[in-house]
């Protein structure tokens, strides 16, 4: 007579759980862990402390088109959370809306959209409580406004694992998840890869023109227009329509080769891109 399961327990390691059989015997099941947990991208621009690690990035240096594997099989995705978007990604009340919206209950869990690690949790200006995964292709996701992290930096999550609670915390009118996805720390549309009305996943693969990135809102999660930012090591002017290297020498007071000594692939030819930001001083 085969054996019948009655019960499974959890375990301190949560890839290991033990099997109860109705014939009161046991054994252990050990679950797959994520397959790309060495992955070197998880050692470049890796940031616990800010949940933009790419503030610094060249939007220019990417190529026209980026193609991105996303999954080899339908289990290589999850939905972070069954709805529909009441709130797309684009302009909203006059500044840039960098994710979706999708309605929840405080406490609802929210899932991890793909495997990854866990780069940033905490408390973030108009996020509210916020966690960011990075995934094995460069990708990362944010999920917002959040009651509660059940994660931490550094730890490796598989695809559909329950890493928060839905809130309302942050800059929110109501309970729900904000949903992000970007590359390079520059956000683009989650409805290019997630198909919200069927829940599934658009594609195996990202194509992605780089003009789809946006290059606006990437510095902030706040509706600040500001175009100086002060930080511990310097100070920064984003980019605006008009800006030359020349016209920022003079507004702070320095030179033209001195700007350029201060950053990484910046020359005196150098096309300035809208909302990249140049540290001045």
């Amino acid at each position: 007579m085969a054996k019948v399961s009655v019960d499974t327990l959890s375990t301190s390691d949560k890839y290991l759980k033990i099997v109860i059989f109705s014939d009161r015997t046991w054994d252990s099941l050990v679950l797959p862990k994520p397959k790309h947990v060495n992955s070197e991208l998880y050692d470049i621009d890796w940031v616990t402390t800010d949940h933009n690690a790419h503030r610094n990035f060249d939007i220019t240096t990417l190529p026209d088109t980026i193609v991105l594997p996303l999954i080899e099989d339908s289990t290589d995705f999850s939905m972070p959370r069954q709805g529909f978007v009441f709130s797309k990604y684009g302009w909203r009340h006059g500044r840039a809306h960098t994710g979706c919206d999708i309605p929840l209950n405080i406490g609802d869990p929210v899932y991890s959209t793909f495997e990854g690690k866990v780069r940033y949790t905490g408390y973030c200006g108009g996020y509210g409580n916020l966690i960011v995964v990075r995934h094995p292709n460069g990708l990362e996701t944010y999920y917002g406004h959040l009651s509660k992290i059940l994660v931490r930096e550094n730890e490796t999550v598989d695809v559909g694992e329950v890493i928060g609670l839905g809130g309302s915390t942050g800059r929110s009118t109501g309970p729900h998840l904000h949903f992000e996805t970007r590359y390079k720390g520059f956000p683009f549309d989650p409805e290019t890869i997630v198909n919200w009305k069927d829940s599934t996943l658009r594609c195996d693969t990202l194509v992605l023109p780089r003009n789809k990135l946006n290059s606006t809102s990437r510095y902030s999660s706040s509706s600040s227009s500001a175009t100086t930012v002060e930080t511990g090591e310097g100070t920064y002017h984003v980019i605006r329509q008009g800006d030359t290297l020349s016209a920022l020498a003079r507004r702070y007071g320095t030179s033209v080769s001195k700007i350029c000594s201060l950053n990484n692939n910046l020359t005196p030819n150098t096309v300035l891109q809208l909302g990249r930001k140049v540290r001045v001083k």
